[in-house]
Formats: structure tokens, C-alpha cells, sequence
């Protein structure tokens, strides 16, 4: 009972109270800072490659499109990538996104999640930066939680193909028609799945945390995730936003300025990126930990209210 009273008791928390509570469990501890500094500078590095190809690609898309027959765009765009950008390097631009990229971003994740979760607690506070990187991780852990981070890859992927599909059938057939309606409702379809992507990326990424923490793999993390976040779906939607956009402002501004060009734009852009990708895991942590007590005062809530209910029948 006063457990369940010290469950109560606690605040729920809101976006800026687990981004707040993300930052102070961050810089609480200087070598937790100098760990996820090292620990990602693979991931720097892959990232750094991946961006200049992938904002390359994005210049070969960016030609006007003609104003008399649209196919005549299609084909122009075509003969530009086979001329400036070939086939192979495309599909070896996706290869490097599915598996080095992604395997080093789940490395940082694992390493990430581990160690604030012992941060978190009143006996691992102080520990020095030789013992962050030796303390092991359980091997069980380890390959049940890529299993997961196998399903995240494949639903993320999907859909992003899917909102990138809808963004060039726009800018191909739809950007200077002439009819506004169509435009605006495609604008709206994308702005709807986006939402739906950031929110469903929120349980994603949480389903992730489970099986670091809990020890819960595959689809049977995905289903806990979805049912610690029933209640909290928007908080979660919010704080992916986040990150979506700091990403995205990033990589936009870095595109329109030639960053990639003069390759310091995009060290810098992908340096402010990949500072904020350790504090977005502790972030999801504490996310998941308030949504799993939410549920679990939920669910006491419900069964007591079964046995005040029981003797009046």
C-alpha cells in the first residue's frame, strides 16, 4: 500500500518537464557527457558521408519543371541522375541509411539508454569514465533489443518512403497547377501522415527503451509501448516533433547555403544534430517511465475501484 501511495503522489509530467528532467540527468554527470561524446563519433562520421551524398541527390531533383508537358520534367530528371548521379550511387546511398547508419544509431542508443538508467539511480551517480566503458552490456539484452530496433527500422522506412512519395508526385504534378484545391489537399494528406509518422515513431522509439530496460523484444515491445502510451500519444507526439524538426532546420538551412559544397556547413549541421541524439534517447527513457507509471496507476485505479464495486452487487 505505500508504494501504490508513493505512485500516486507523483506529478505527471509534461513535454518541458522531460526535456528539463532529459538535460539535468545529461550534464549531472561531466564524463556521462565526454561517454556519449565518443561514443558517437562513429556515428558523426557515417552521418557526415550519408549527408553530403543525400543532399547531392536533392540538387538533382531541384530543376524547374517545364511549364508546357510534365513528363517532360519526369524525363529530364532522369537523364540528369544518369548523367550527374547514376543508379548505383543512389542505391548505395540507401544501403549506408539502412545499415550502417541505422546499426550505429541504435549502438548509440543501447550505450545511451543503459547508462542513464544507472545514472538514474542513488548508486551509480559518481561513476568514473573507465567504468562507463566497462561495464558491460548483457549479451541477451543486446540481441533482443536489435530485434527490435530490426522492426523500427522497417516501419520508419516505410513510411518514409511513403511521405518522400507524396512529396515528388507533388512537386512533379501538383506544385504550379493551376486548380489551388489539389494542391492545398495534397499539403494536407502530407501534413496528416507526418503527424501520424511522428506519433507512431514516439511508441517506436519507446519500444526500443523496453527492451533495453525490461528485457521485452520483437512485436511483444511494440505492444507494450503502445499500451504504456494510450494516454500519452500527444506527449509523445510533441517531443518527436522536436527533434524532427531541429533535424530537419538543420538540414534545410545546411542545403540552402551549399553547405555540403564547402563541407564545413555540414560537419556543423551534422555536429548540432548528433549532439542532441544521446539527450533524445534519455529523453525517450523518461518518457517511457512516466507513461508506464501513468498505466500503472491507471490500472490500480481500475482494480480498486473493481473491489469498492464487488460488495455493493
Amino acid at each position: 500500500m505505500e508504494s501504490e501511495d508513493i505512485l500516486k503522489q507523483k506529478q505527471k509530467l509534461e513535454v518541458s518537464d522531460i526535456l528539463k528532467e532529459a538535460v539535468m540527468l545529461s550534464v549531472r554527470s561531466f564524463n556521462f557527457i565526454i561517454f556519449t561524446f565518443l561514443t558517437s563519433l562513429p556515428l558523426f562520421c557515417m552521418t557526415v558521408y550519408f549527408e553530403i551524398q543525400f543532399q547531392e541527390l536533392v540538387e538533382t531533383f531541384s530543376i524547374n519543371i517545364p511549364d508546357d508537358v510534365r513528363y517532360g520534367y519526369f524525363n529530364s530528371m532522369l537523364d540528369r541522375m544518369n548523367k550527374d548521379y547514376n543508379y548505383l550511387k543512389l542505391i548505395q546511398l540507401g544501403l549506408v541509411y539502412i545499415f550502417p547508419l541505422q546499426i550505429l544509431e541504435f549502438g548509440t542508443a543501447i550505450v545511451t539508454v543503459d547508462l542513464a538508467s544507472k545514472l538514474n539511480t542513488q548508486q551509480e551517480k559518481k561513476m568514473t569514465l573507465k567504468e562507463m566503458f566497462e561495464k558491460p552490456i548483457d549479451s541477451t539484452k543486446l540481441r533482443g533489443s536489435f530485434l527490435t530496433f530490426v522492426y523500427v527500422v522497417f516501419l520508419t522506412t516505410t513510411h518514409q518512403l511513403g511521405l518522400l512519395w507524396i512529396v515528388i508526385n507533388y512537386h512533379i504534378w501538383l506544385k504550379d497547377f493551376s486548380f489551388v484545391v489539389f494542391p492545398v489537399i495534397c499539403s494536407l494528406l502530407f501534413a496528416k501522415l507526418l503527424l501520424m509518422y511522428l506519433e507512431w515513431s514516439s511508441m517506436w522509439n519507446m519500444s526500443i527503451v523496453i527492451s533495453i530496460l525490461e528485457g521485452i523484444y520483437g512485436i511483444e515491445a511494440l505492444a507494450h509501448s503502445i499500451n504504456f502510451s494510450r494516454a500519452c500519444h500527444r506527449k509523445g507526439l510533441f517531443l518527436m516533433l522536436i527533434f524532427f524538426a531541429w533535424g530537419q532546420l538543420l538540414r534545410f538551412s545546411c542545403y540552402y547555403i551549399g553547405g555540403y559544397k564547402q563541407g564545413n556547413g555540414t560537419f556543423i549541421q551534422v555536429g548540432l544534430v548528433c549532439m542532441v541524439i544521446p539527450l533524445k534517447w534519455v529523453v525517450f527513457m523518461i518518457y517511457f517511465n512516466d507513461c508506464k507509471e501513468r498505466y500503472l496507476e491507471k490500472k490500480m485505479d481500475v482494480e480498486s475501484g473493481k473491489d469498492v464495486r464487488v460488495p455493493q452487487k
